[in-house]
């Protein structure tokens, strides 16, 4: 069966709408969302770009049963691959 998702764009929105587009999301009946996950904004205009991990915890504390998950993550240039397993398992 299809399911639908939403993306969540952290490069244009802090964490605190962010939390509210999750949920949100759930209540318009979204199966899944994803996050961006950028250590920097594409653009000087978009001026956001909070910590993933912290954001996806937040989301579970907001949802109950949407999937979520980073879009993309980079567990070996930007972040060590025990930091992201640490944050992963705590989110």
């Amino acid at each position: 069966m299809p399911e639908i998702g939403y993306c969540l764009i952290s490069e244009e929105h802090g964490p605190r709408e962010l939390l509210s587009f999750a949920a949100r999301a759930e209540e318009a009946g979204f199966d899944f969302a994803t996050i961006s996950d950028h250590f920097h904004p594409w653009t000087d205009a978009q001026g956001n770009s909070p910590f993933v991990w912290g954001v996806l915890s937040g989301v579970a504390q907001v949802t109950e049963r949407l999937r979520v998950g980073p879009a993309v993550t980079c567990p070996t240039v930007r972040i060590h691959p025990a930091v992201i397993a640490q944050a992963a398992a705590t989110a």
